[in-house]
């Protein structure tokens, strides 16, 4: 099977409107920004995305966001971005909170076809009984809320159900990958990349470096290649700090 593709449009060229994407990324690190950009191009729209936040204005998945073309999305972190907040409060998209280690497991379960399982997190709170507001009306009221889990007890202690993610593609970005789609993510960039990539069924990794086979050791592989089925050679552009802290230089 041939794995590595010419250009990012081409890799998403056929992710059909209403498609659901797990997209990697922690703040602004390690966000497939290039597959991003091509799908804003391509035109796709009425997205469901799962990701751990949706970008930010102008980047990430918030370039999609400012187009209208996220229909719902599901994810842990909701700050740094005023179009998302606009669009939440006013009714115009559907936002699922899921708490960050909840996310990460449930994308690893749907990835290792892990219908479901139980945590500790969120038990006691709205996230088990329901009621979160997942969309608001255009006057302010909730239209949609979350609904109640189920729960049970284990060695006195109750637990909450929470579902496997499964979605029709992934986009990630990894630092370098061979052509079979073994994966190395550099430091902090393998944050929810791995994850993500396991939970689509479709993965797409925008990367800096390509490889042949062998050229990476086995033991530095962070995904082996069996979860990815397309890959882009991007370089090191798309990169963005979120936020320059510096200190005064001495005298």
């Amino acid at each position: 099977m041939e794995k590595v593709f010419a250009t990012c449009a081409q890799a998403v060229a056929d992710i059909p409107s209403g498609a659901s994407l797990a997209v990697g990324g922690f703040g602004l690190n390690g966000i497939p920004h290039n597959l991003i950009e091509a799908l804003l191009e391509q035109g796709a729209t009425g997205l469901v995305t799962v990701s751990n936040n949706c970008g930010v204005d102008g980047w990430g998945l918030g370039v999609l966001l400012d187009h209208k073309r996220i229909r719902r999305t599901t994810g842990s972190y909701v700050g740094e971005n005023k179009e998302f907040e606009r669009q939440y409060l006013s009714g115009e998209l559907e936002v699922e909170l899921v708490p960050q280690g909840t996310l990460a497991e449930r994308l690893r379960a749907g990835g290792c076809d892990i219908p479901a399982f139980y945590t500790p997190a969120g038990n006691g709170t709205m996230i088990a009984d329901g009621g979160l507001p997942w969309k608001y009306a255009p006057d302010g009221s909730v239209a949609l809320g979350s609904p109640k889990k189920e729960t049970r007890a284990f060695n006195g202690h109750d637990y909450v159900l929470e579902e496997g993610i499964v979605c029709d593609f992934a986009l990630v970005r990894a630092s370098v990958a061979d052509t079979t789609g073994n994966l190395v993510f550099h430091t902090a960039t393998r944050n929810f990349n791995p994850l993500c990539a396991m939970a689509g069924r479709i993965t797409i990794a925008e990367v800096e470096e390509l490889v042949e086979p062998g050229q990476i050791d086995p033991e530095a592989v962070h995904l082996p290649g069996i979860f990815v089925q397309r890959i882009v050679k991007v370089g090191a552009q798309g990169k963005r700090i979120e936020r320059t802290t510096t200190r005064k230089r001495e005298a």
